[in-house]
């Protein structure tokens, strides 16, 4: 919950939304964020931000796990079901992380939004804000926001979140982690038949 972002209209003009259960989705993600990657990255970092213990804020970690130890050489997740880069720990593990140079960094976390946006997977350049819609101010992170917008923004947010349908966690974290490997794979070069999902 403490990982939290509000999204707010008209905020950038570079960004894109997409319907999280588009059968497509997967394929609109690769190509836009296939289009974001610079020339000459040589490691993508994810940062899958949100909690394990609430079901609206469990994206981030959910798509972490789903892309863990899939590309070891060219991908590195910060943030699972099982080690949560939440609200609690977000400033001391971010402090530990060491990004290397000709890196590209995607933050992913469950957001709110206007109704227009609820229940969209919003692909945006630039840094997330985590804790900007519960008023907290944590580090600005990554050159790249993938925000899936769970619920609208209003007074009764965090008891909300505890009740946010688990399908549409799940759908929007499976089209964001299949996304990201179709990127990762096309722009590093992976065969074809390289797997797409850590899923046992």
């Amino acid at each position: 919950m403490d990982g939290q972002y509000c999204l707010k209209e008209n905020r950038a003009l570079c960004e894109k939304s997409i319907s999280y259960n588009d059968k497509l989705a997967p394929l609109f993600i690769r190509n836009i964020l296939y289009s974001l990657i610079p020339e000459g990255t040589e490691r993508i970092y994810v940062l899958g931000i949100g909690s394990n213990m609430i079901s609206g804020d469990s994206l981030g970690p959910l798509v972490g796990t789903l892309l863990s130890n899939l590309y070891p050489k060219h991908l590195t997740v910060f943030g699972n079901l099982q080690h949560p880069l939440d609200g609690v720990n977000f400033i001391q593990d971010f402090s530990q992380i060491s990004v290397l140079k000709n890196s590209f960094v995607i933050a992913i976390d469950s957001v709110l939004g206007p109704k227009d946006y609820v229940n969209t997977i919003v692909i945006r350049e630039g840094a997330l804000h985590p804790g900007e819609a519960l008023g907290k101010k944590l580090t600005p992170v990554g050159d790249c926001s993938m925000m899936g917008v769970v619920l609208k923004q209003d007074h009764d947010t965090a008891n909300s979140l505890l009740y946010t349908n688990l399908h549409l966690i799940y759908t929007m974290a499976m089209s964001i982690a299949k996304g990201i490997s179709l990127s990762v794979r096309q722009y590093f070069h992976y065969p074809a038949n390289h797997p797409i999902l850590n899923v046992r």
